[in-house]
């Protein structure tokens, strides 16, 4: 039985086998192979088994399907521990177990361009030189003033002109080539968040110049381990060669390589030019000049990488400031008019936007519904299910008089959305203005409470609770109808009151949340309302919001 096995990215070690004639991989939940990554296109490529063998096709992704390092052009036949790249994310395929395979670890495979590799296979470099990046201070190096002052000169004078990364990149390279006139090709590798090394720029002098790079992995790691550049030269190493030969046939080259430090002095990446002419190797001197501009250059890219953050930092809030109008805009902007009955509502999200959610729904003959709900989860997903939500509530109640009716409807849709891994708990009440009664249908969440006339605080209908909303398609649930006198009210309120915490971790809980309404005067709904959050917000004192809070009072006036 064909499989394909996960070796890097979530779920090291999973399995899929091919049991099928057409599996898709994809970001989509439904995908038979499902990738739970950002960058992975909803149905990003396919594997096809035709006459026993296996092929893999893209599916017009955003960032390509590579088998092997390359980039794939329609079908490519999968052979035996091929090795299926989609974004971070390698399998190996295998026609049988997959045991024997090996994982890929950070270390030994990136993700990179193509055109770009970091190597240990190549030639073993060996190292002539070493001077320190920190200091910036060799022994014996008889550096030519000039061609130090130069090379500042060059570098600081185009690094002015950008504040965009590629633009530093190129820049200092451009720089260097003019500086060292024996250098074939240089490239940046800097580090990413994760700790991966990868190549973000690159210059070759010639113009029929190899497209492929090969890094060595060894020279990198010890530049940015012990905060040195270093100087290698490989042909002269090796006494296979002498300079007769065609060093280029080899691919053996003279190289210097300066590491680039962090203004908290942890190494950024590094900086390297090599050259093809073993006539023109470069020397101690070239070494220190490369460890000016690479002093001169991390200060360029940390500003650079701080610039590029800042501007995805402004981008992000201008959306989350859209997205917080957006939802104040789904709930409502008034309390509803129904003669002799009062309403309150709070919300506040622990963020700019947040998945909890509460409505009025203004029905005929004198009825109006009010909801509440919590989304699992917090966040952009949650608001986004939230607003979905909201018109699916709405178009519910209005087709179905009885509540209970009306949230299996909401229930049966949500489960159909491929929401697997969201659920919902929500209470609907129907509030009959004609005859002042309130029917009530719970969705696993935290029982409404009844304030009455004596001042007594009873939760009502945890009998009658239901399943959470996505749990089971076709449940059936209960509702139960009370009557309300005057100056009796309900509260509905998410967990981001009940469980809200002080600075000692103790919960708010539902014993003080039943104090508070006990001792609250139940004639002014408002009154009540905001006695509640002040009680909260006492018993919180200084601790940040952790959780959305939203709350709902109504009751018959007095």
């Amino acid at each position: 039985m064909a499989l394909l096995k996960v070796v890097r990215g979530p779920n090291v070690g999973a399995k899929f086998p091919l049991e099928t004639d057409k599996a898709v991989m994809g970001r989509h939940p439904q995908c038979e192979i499902f990738i739970d990554v950002g960058a992975v296109s909803r149905q990003h490529a396919i594997v096809l088994r035709e006459n026993d063998a296996f092929f893999v096709e893209d599916l017009h992704s955003r960032n390509g399907t590579y088998v092997n390092g390359e980039v794939i052009q329609g079908r490519r036949r999968l052979a035996e521990n091929d090795r299926v790249r989609i974004c971070d994310v390698i399998f190996s395929y295998h026609e049988g177990d997959g045991e024997d395979s090996e994982h890929v670890s950070p270390a030994t495979e990136t993700s990179m361009p193509p055109a770009m590799m970091v190597d240990d296979g190549e030639r073993a470099s060996q190292i002539m030189t070493t001077l320190d990046a920190v200091s910036g201070k060799a022994t014996a190096v008889g550096v030519h003033p000039e061609a130090k002052l130069k090379a500042l000169l060059e570098i600081a004078r185009s690094l002015r002109s950008t504040l965009s990364l590629e633009g530093v990149l190129s820049n200092v390279l451009d720089g260097l080539f003019k500086i060292f006139v024996q250098a074939d090709r240089g490239y940046f590798v800097l580090k990413t968040g994760e700790g991966l090394l990868v190549p973000m720029a690159t210059k070759h002098r010639r113009a029929n110049a190899d497209e492929t790079i090969r890094i060595s992995r060894t020279i990198v790691n010890k530049a940015m381990a012990s905060r040195e550049a270093i100087l290698s030269a490989d042909a002269g190493s090796d006494a296979r060669f002498d300079t007769s030969q065609s060093i280029a046939d080899f691919r053996i080259r003279s190289m210097i390589c300066a590491p680039l430090l962090g203004s908290d002095g942890n190494p950024l990446g590094v900086i390297q030019i090599d050259t093809m002419d073993q006539r023109a190797r470069f020397n101690e001197s070239d070494l220190e000049v490369l460890v000016s501009v690479a002093i001169l250059a991390a200060t360029a890219v940390e500003n650079a990488q701080l610039h590029e953050t800042a501007l995805k930092q402004q981008t992000m809030q201008r959306d989350l400031d859209l997205a917080h109008k957006v939802q104040q805009g789904i709930l409502p902007s008034r309390p509803p008019q129904l003669s002799g009955w009062m309403f309150y509502d709070h919300y506040d999200p622990a963020n700019q936007i947040g998945g909890d959610y509460y409505d009025y729904v203004t029905l005929p003959d004198n009825r109006v519904g009010v909801i509440i709900a919590d989304v699992s989860g917090k966040g952009v997903p949650a608001a986004l299910l939230m607003a979905r939500l909201s018109s699916e509530v709405r178009y519910c109640l209005a087709t179905h008089p009885r509540p209970a009716d009306a949230l299996r409807q909401i229930n049966a849709g949500f489960c159909r959305g491929g929401w697997e891994d969201r659920f919902v708990s929500m209470v609907v009440c129907i509030i009959d203005g004609t005859h002042n009664t309130v029917s009530i249908c719970n969705a696993g969440h935290m029982a409404p409470r009844l304030r009455n006339q004596a001042g007594n605080v009873v939760p009502i209908g945890d009998a009658e609770t239901g399943f959470l909303l996505g749990v089971s398609d076709d449940f059936e649930y209960e509702e139960l109808t009370l009557s309300l006198e005057p100056g009796e009210s309900l509260t509905l309120f998410t967990d981001g009151i009940s469980e809200a915490m002080n600075p000692s971790n103790e919960t708010y809980g539902l014993d003080r949340l039943d104090l508070c309404l006990t001792m609250s005067d139940a004639g002014d709904i408002a009154q009540l309302g905001k006695r509640i959050l002040e009680d909260v917000g006492v018993f919180v004192g200084a601790r940040a919001q952790s959780d959305d809070i939203c709350l709902l009072c109504f009751g018959r006036q007095k």
